[in-house]
């Protein structure tokens, strides 16, 4: 596993599914500069969904022979769909910067703030039930996802309290200038000049 160094630092953004987080992270990201580790996956693309981009998508069979070789730092199975963060792509971001961020739900946060302790802040991004339906049936997302984001809701939004910050997503600018500044304010800690 890859030792951060003093001044590195991983931001972890989690909360429902439909809760807008990888939208939030996405635009704080590119807001401030850091770059995002991509999870991989063995589901198909969603509509809109780019290999690459949103996830690496891969075979089961890819993915199970990567565990098998101790490739990555984290895995998770939701409902026989596999999940998981290579520790390569970790290192690899940290080479060039000091603050890499991720999506990922919060069995992997879990994980990974077991693993990086102090140096793993967790965003939650949240919205209420009934918006996540309302934003997910407009973009036609299948019958059975929604069943499933739904079946899980209360599971995800009681990981909240576990998490150091927390943001309502009722209005994304707002949101995202929230999420910036509390980013933010952990980047530049150890850049104020002393007298």
């Amino acid at each position: 596993m890859y030792q951060l160094k003093e001044k590195e630092m991983i931001f972890i953004f989690t909360g429902p599914d439909g809760s807008g987080r990888k939208t939030v992270a996405d635009m704080v990201g590119t807001t401030l500069g850091i770059p995002k580790v991509l999870s991989y996956t063995t589901r198909k693309p969603r509509p809109a969904e780019e290999d690459g981009q949103d996830y690496h998508f891969i075979s089961e069979d890819v993915f199970q022979t990567a565990e098998q070789n101790g490739e990555f730092i984290e895995t998770v199975n939701i409902e026989g769909v596999y999940y998981g963060i290579k520790d390569k792509d970790i290192e690899d971001l940290f080479e060039q910067n000091n603050f890499i961020y991720l999506i990922i739900n919060a069995e992997g946060a879990r994980i990974l703030k077991q693993l990086y302790q102090e140096r793993a802040t967790r965003v939650f991004i949240y919205v209420d039930h009934d918006t996540i339906l309302e934003r997910q049936k407009a973009l036609d997302m299948p019958e059975f996802v929604l069943k499933s984001h739904s079946d899980r809701y209360q599971e995800d939004m009681s990981y909240k309290e576990e998490c150091m910050h927390s943001v309502e997503n009722i209005d994304l600018a707002h949101t995202v200038f929230a999420v910036t500044n509390i980013l933010e304010d952990y980047m530049n800690r150890d850049l104020v000049e002393k007298d």
